[in-house]
């Protein structure tokens, strides 16, 4: 099928920060601004080509600062991991509405090297209604909502598709020099004999902690013509939330992304089958289930069978997280801008020993994808269909 949305805005740069890992002594806003400068290369423009600033989780104003530009557009909407994903579309309306010509969307955080507690009012109904209870941080939080799916569709099978999920999704990263989890291999009885961290969730169903940034341009097509790289064109958007706290999760077993999925694909003129490529935020295991049934990929519990014989891993046919994902590549603390970074370079051919062909076109890169970024407690979804 060819989208007939039109081909008007596209993403032209994309980059992490220079070094990720554990980098003591580096800054959230040096995170930005390397990923900024590098992305800003990567698409051959200057940061006083750049007009809009947006991020999540930090200051535009200080951002923008230390950039030394003066956006005549800002945006700092905050609704967890997915939210970066969620600043494409916000960039598309203001581009279309002549509110700027070229945004720069940058996530930087030293998540690993900078660990802090959490204040206690940071999260105010969370610290009144939930933390008095044990409720307290994100591995609690999403294991509490896998466990409702175990109840709903068995233990045993979810088990083998989290498992499935952490070890083809490490397999990728074995093929990203720069992931976290490059050099290091995962059988599944590495998975299933790694520590639990909360039940039901060992150590290898949860996302990695990293220092790392980075940043992605979008811009008119007439910019994008002079562009150095080819550009990648945002077909449609989406974007949901339906909680903050994860007791008032209205189901523990579908996410917002039922919501801003089929909205997005409606409106790329897109389905299922159209799709190269899916970037699916994979803050745990449990996550890409819930989201591959939200998305309808697969109904609902039916994930463990949709990833079943190692599907999503490198030779299978559905390419998943090719990057290696937050579980094994980098997570930040926010992981969304990732997806789109591993998404665009997917479509530009560049990714060497783990590019993904296109399905239509033998011989030739991915040509399209979807990106679904998700944020708070499978609170907050954001989706994206991109396509050369």
């Amino acid at each position: 099928m060819t989208s007939s949305a039109p081909r008007d805005i596209a993403i032209v740069g994309v980059a992490e920060s220079d070094v990720m890992g554990n980098v003591p002594g580096k800054s959230s806003l040096q995170h930005h601004a390397e990923a900024a400068y590098n992305a800003l290369d990567d698409a051959g423009l200057k940061m006083s080509d750049i007009d809009g600033v947006l991020t999540a989780g930090f200051s535009t104003l200080a951002t923008a600062e230390y950039f030394g530009i003066e956006p005549v557009f800002t945006d700092s909407t905050y609704v967890g991991g997915s939210s970066f994903v969620i600043h494409v579309a916000h960039a598309i309306a203001a581009i279309r509405a002549g509110y700027c010509e070229t945004a720069l969307i940058t996530h930087g955080q030293a998540g690993r090297s900078t660990r802090v507690r959490v204040p206690a009012d940071g999260n105010l109904p969370a610290a009144q209604y939930e933390a008095p209870y044990g409720i307290i941080g994100a591995p609690i939080n999403y294991s509490m909502a896998c466990t409702r799916y175990i109840h709903d569709y068995g233990e045993d099978k979810t088990r083998q598709g989290m498992a499935e999920i952490a070890v083809a999704t490490r397999k990728w990263a074995n093929l990203n020099p720069v992931a976290q989890m490059h050099d290091t291999p995962m059988s599944f009885d590495d998975y299933h004999n790694s520590r639990w961290v909360s039940w039901p969730f060992h150590l290898l169903d949860c996302c990695l902690v990293t220092d790392s940034g980075a940043a992605v341009i979008v811009t008119t097509a007439e910019r994008a013509a002079s562009c150095r790289k080819q550009p990648v064109w945002v077909l449609g958007g989406g974007e949901s939330h339906d909680h903050n706290i994860i007791s008032q999760m209205p189901s523990y077993t579908i996410t917002p992304a039922r919501e801003s999925g089929p909205r997005a694909m409606a409106r790329a003129g897109l389905s299922h089958d159209d799709l190269d490529l899916a970037m699916i935020y994979d803050s745990f295991t449990y996550t890409v289930m819930v989201t591959l049934e939200s998305l309808g990929f697969c109904g609902r519990g039916e994930a463990a069978d949709f990833v079943a014989n190692q599907r999503t891993a490198p030779g299978g046919d559905f390419a998943l997280n090719t990057s290696g994902g937050g579980l094994s590549y980098t997570h930040p603390g926010m992981y969304g801008i990732f997806l789109l970074v591993e998404a665009v370079r997917q479509l530009r051919g560049e990714c060497g020993e783990r590019q993904v062909m296109s399905k239509r076109s033998p011989g030739e890169a991915a040509k399209t994808a979807i990106v679904n970024g998700t944020g708070g407690s499978l609170s907050s979804t954001g989706t994206v269909l991109l396509a050369t």
